[in-house]
């Protein structure tokens, strides 16, 4: 097993390879702007010191957000092209769920996410492995996070509502990489990488233009 995973849902653009026992390599680089441009050599650099080519690559997984849509399509897409090329199987997994995997928490908790607009992404979890509820988009005032720790940015960003937050801010690849190996090794089935949105599109069709009368 050698797994490629990168995630692009966040401002971290990150990749990693996983041989089934443990990350090879990972490299995170954080940039809201340039996913297009970072993505590759981000994977070309772990490719290089894992002394892996793309040719080894057996799964490709990558974040399937929730996240904003520029970001989120430069991952799913670099995933779906690179599996057909190299004729590997590609997956998506939830960018939350690489988050609560990265925080190595063993009782309940919230990951919460930099949704924009004064909104967080967030989703309820029993432990690092297991999602309970969510994904969801609100005001961090509505997420019901009394008592109970918030791990990622949303906690950062909002400490009023959240407090101190309790684990990684983005989903690292490593742990992206390390829950599809571990979920590929039990037979567990993956999602097909697909987007996960939570908003309707900023963009809309435009309506036919009006009449304009004398």
């Amino acid at each position: 097993m050698l797994v490629l995973a990168f995630d692009t849902a966040t401002p971290a653009v990150t990749a990693a390879l996983h041989d089934g026992e443990r990350v090879l390599a990972e490299s995170t680089t954080i940039d809201a702007r340039r996913h297009g441009e970072l993505l590759v050599p981000t994977i070309e650099r772990v490719l290089g010191e894992a002394r892996a080519t793309l040719r080894d690559v057996t799964a490709i997984v990558a974040g399937s957000g929730p996240g904003p849509y520029t970001g989120l399509r430069v991952g799913l897409m670099t995933a779906q092209g690179l599996a057909t090329t190299l004729g590997v199987p590609a997956y998506g997994m939830c960018t939350l769920d690489a988050v609560a995997y990265g925080s190595g928490l063993a009782e309940p908790f919230l990951v919460a996410t930099d949704a924009r607009r004064k909104e967080v992404f967030w989703a309820r979890y029993a432990d690092m492995r297991t999602r309970l509820d969510g994904p969801f988009v609100e005001r961090p005032a509505q997420v019901p996070a009394e008592g109970l720790s918030v791990v990622g940015a949303g906690a950062e960003l909002y400490p009023e509502a959240f407090g101190q937050s309790a684990g990684p801010p983005y989903p690292y690849a490593g742990a992206l990489a390390s829950l599809a190996a571990e979920r590929l090794a039990e037979g567990t089935p993956l999602d097909p990488p697909r987007p996960i949105y939570l908003r309707r599109p900023d963009a809309v069709v435009p309506g036919a233009p009006k009449r304009v009368t004398a």
